[in-house]
This record gives structure tokens, C-alpha cells and sequence, in this order.
């Protein structure tokens, strides 16, 4: 047996390559398309609808009605009600979930592999033909009203409605998924009908099924539940591609504050608007956040709260969507140091995308933090299903995933330092601050972005 040296680290092996289950396809004579995966790890069936256009399709004057009409979805379908559905759900050992994104709604279903067929019927009924009813379009919306109110208390809430007006004002990206009061308010029960039938269509949807069946015989499952999906008539036009509109190139201010007296922290958004999934900068996109701000030892991390113990966490991201998504930083810090950590957090952003630039260690350090652990992103059924949903949102090719990591590899300190000039642009960022005004409004001057403006989120 050989002496095992413990006084330095090991040195580990090459990466294995990854390889991604084949994608099978067919899309039926009513435009919904079909994909399956054969996953035999456990026997379980994980499927997900993918129904294109989220809350940037809800109409202007009605923000939250498709996240208030997905709600309704679990709530009873043909007759049965909201409790006799949740029993056909755990009568198949099933885990339900309705999710409204800001591109999508998506409608997942996982269940043990024997109920394949009782669990497609179950997806297909409650989105072909909820209830809809006036008891249950009443209980969801107090219950949504009422969440609203509370959020005007939470400065992380206040936070993220203020910075996405801020970057996108009248876009459709420029509001959040639950809308506001006064459209909540507003909203009947005949508009949720109405877009339910506009929305929840098979022709652009797509259905994934993953589980320990040959992938074929998934898809013939599918096809015989979801063949008579027929799309409703109506009245109510929604554009499914108005996210892609090009938005503000500007942000409405470069300084907002919104009023919070008497707050310990300061919660506090920057960024700008900055590019589409799509972008085949995606990669090296990633890897200049790992380093900026998506990983404990990150940068910005390191500084704001190794350093300078203003905050318990802070990170990066650049939110990347069908249109054009947003970087964002975010954290919270105490009152009494808001304006110096906005400075230094403006100061790393600055720094890697001109005099610091990325270097070869935190290169290859932000490609082990992704690389290692990204098997773990397709373990489960689910995992596998919602990762096929995703490529068809964003039009991936079904190669994407094998690819991901050579592609990653291949990104030099040349592509971070290209893509942080890019698409870190101070002079387009908006800073927005939560938290009590009076407390650092006379510092705001000192960090150079012109005069402040009182921001008051709508909710």
C-alpha cells in the first residue's frame, strides 16, 4: 500500500465527457410538439408543458393576468374540484407544479412510471379545461391582493419592482409576474377565460416526457392523450413574441431611491439591460460572472463582505431571457454603509472590464466551480425534462448540453476582458437604493452619478 502525502492537495483527473440522453421528437397534427427522453434511473415519469409567453404577454392594462389565470388551473377542471384534483394527484404519487416565468408557463408533472397515462390525462385536463369559477377567481385574487399589500414591507420586493421599471419603464419585461393592485383589482373572471383561451393552445407548446420508458413509446403516450387538443376561439389577442421588442437602451434614471424610514439595511440593485439567451456570448458570459459575482469567492463577494464585512452576500448575474435580459448585482447592506458599497461594488464592475482584467487562476478556478458540479443539473427525471423544455424556449439545439463544457473550456482571458467592455457598461447602469434616505442622502453626490430621484414602485 502506498504512503498517501497529506500535506498537499490532490491533484485531480481530467473531466469525463458528458453525455446527454437522445431527444426524441414528433409534433402532432394540432401543433403541439412532443419530446422525449429515456431516463432509467428510478421509475418515475416527469413531464413538463411548455407554454410559451409568461407575464410579458399579459395585456397592457391588465399586469398578473397570466399569472392569476395559471393559478386558477389547479383549482378544478371539469367539475372536480380544487380538492379532488390534489387527490388525483397524490392517488398517483404525483408532485404538481404550476410555474409562470417571465417567458412562459410551464406545467409539471412527475409521477411513478405505472402512471404514465393517468398522470398525461391529469396535465392535459387542467390546462384544456379548468373550472374557472367565480368562488375560486375570487379566493386566488384576495389571496394575490393581499400578498401585494405585504410586499410594500419587504424591501427586496420593493427592490426588484422598482429596478425593472427602472431599466424597461413600459416593456414588457418592465413588470413582475403578480402585476399590481389596481390591475389585480381590475381583472375579472371573464378576462381569465378569455386568456386562457388565447393562451393555453397547442399550436408553439411543447410537451416533454422523461422516464424509464423506450423514448418512442413515451411520445405514442403523449400523442394519444394530447392528439384532440383543440385551441379555443377568442376575442382576446396576445403577443407571445412582445418580450422581444428591443427596450430602453437607457435606464429612466441613473440614481433611484425609494423611501424606506427607519430601515437598518439598504437594499440595493445595479445593472442594465444587456442581452438575449440567445447570445453566443452566452459562454464567456458565464464564466466573467463566476469570477465577478457568482461564486462565494468572487470579487465582488471577497470585497464587500471579506473585506469590508458590509454585507452577508452578495452576487452577480446577467438574467438572460428570449429578449433582452438584465445584468444585475444585488445584496443588502447596513444603512451606514450604503453609499461606500455601491462605490465598491461600482469599482469592481469598472475594474474587471478595463485596469483588472480576469487572470488566468480566476479563469481556471471559474471553470472548475461550473464544470465540476454540472452532471448534478440532470440527476433526475425532472431535471432532465424541465433542461429539454429550456432548449425549446430558447431554441437550443439538442446538442447544447454535450457541448456546454468543450465550448466553456474554450473561453480565454481575451473572450472575459471582450465581453465585460461589452456588456458592462457603467454609464447605462441604474443604482437603486431601498432603505432610509435621510440617512445617506447627503452622500449620494460623492459617487458621481447625478442627482437622485424618489422612485415609487407601483403595487
Amino acid at each position: 500500500m502506498s504512503a498517501v502525502d497529506r500535506s498537499r492537495l490532490p491533484i485531480p483527473g481530467p473531466d469525463r465527457a458528458f453525455r446527454f440522453p437522445r431527444i426524441a421528437k414528433r409534433t402532432l397534427p394540432n401543433g403541439l410538439e412532443l419530446r422525449a427522453v429515456t431516463h432509467s434511473a428510478v421509475p418515475v415519469i416527469s413531464m413538463v408543458l411548455l407554454v410559451p409567453g409568461g407575464s410579458s404577454a399579459d395585456p397592457i392594462d391588465r399586469h398578473g393576468l397570466v399569472s392569476l389565470t395559471a393559478g386558477l388551473l389547479d383549482e378544478g377542471s371539469r367539475g372536480q374540484s380544487a380538492l379532488e384534483v390534489a387527490d388525483r394527484v397524490a392517488r398517483i404519487g404525483g408532485d404538481l407544479d404550476l410555474e409562470v416565468g417571465a417567458d412562459a408557463v410551464v406545467v409539471a408533472l412527475t409521477t411513478l412510471d405505472r402512471f404514465v397515462e393517468p398522470g398525461l390525462a391529469l396535465v392535459h385536463e387542467i390546462v384544456s379545461a379548468p373550472n374557472l369559477l367565480a368562488d375560486d377567481f375570487n379566493r386566488i385574487r384576495n389571496h394575490r391582493l393581499e400578498r401585494l399589500r405585504q410586499m410594500k414591507d419587504h424591501a427586496g420586493a420593493m427592490a426588484e419592482r422598482a429596478f425593472a421599471r427602472a431599466l424597461y419603464d413600459s416593456h414588457p419585461y418592465g413588470h413582475l409576474g403578480m402585476g399590481t393592485i389596481a390591475t389585480l383589482t381590475a381583472s375579472t373572471l371573464d378576462e381569465t377565460r378569455l386568456l386562457h383561451a388565447a393562451l393555453f393552445a397547442p399550436q408553439g407548446a411543447t410537451l416533454v416526457l422523461v422516464g424509464d420508458r423506450p423514448a418512442e413509446e413515451l411520445l405514442d403516450s403523449a400523442a394519444a392523450t394530447f392528439g384532440d387538443w383543440r385551441a379555443t376561439t377568442s376575442t382576446l389577442v396576445l403577443d407571445r413574441g412582445a418580450a422581444l421588442a428591443t427596450p430602453p437602451a437607457m435606464p429612466l434614471t441613473k440614481l433611484g431611491v425609494v423611501s424606506r424610514p427607519g430601515a437598518a439595511q439598504s437594499e440595493l440593485r445595479i445593472g442594465h439591460v444587456c442581452a438575449p439567451r440567445a447570445t453566443p456570448d452566452y459562454h464567456a458570459l458565464l464564466m466573467l460572472n463566476t469570477i465577478l459575482g457568482g461564486q462565494f469567492v468572487s470579487r465582488i463577494n471577497l470585497n464587500l463582505r471579506e473585506d469590508k464585512g458590509y454585507t452577508y452576500g452578495v452576487r452577480t448575474g446577467f438574467d438572460l431571457r428570449r429578449g433582452i435580459g438584465p445584468f444585475v448585482m444585488q445584496t443588502s447592506v447596513g444603512t451606514e454603509v450604503t453609499v461606500p458599497a455601491i462605490r465598491e461594488a461600482l469599482t469592481e464592475i469598472r475594474d474587471i472590464a478595463s485596469t483588472r482584467p480576469a487572470t488566468e487562476d480566476e479563469l481556471a478556478l471559474g471553470f472548475a466551480t461550473i464544470s465540476k458540479g454540472y452532471p448534478r443539473g440532470f440527476e433526475t427525471a425532472t431535471q432532465v425534462a424541465r433542461s429539454v423544455a429550456q432548449l425549446a424556449l430558447h431554441e437550443l439545439p439538442d446538442s447544447y448540453f454535450e457541448e456546454f463544457i468543450p465550448r466553456l473550456s474554450q473561453v480565454t482571458q481575451a473572450d472575459v476582458s471582450r465581453v465585460a467592455a461589452k456588456y458592462l457598461d457603467l454609464d447605462k447602469m441604474t443604482t437603486v437604493i431601498v432603505g432610509d434616505v435621510e440617512k445617506f442622502a447627503e452622500s449620494l453626490p460623492d459617487l458621481g452619478l447625478g442627482p437622485h430621484q424618489v422612485l415609487t414602485p407601483e403595487i
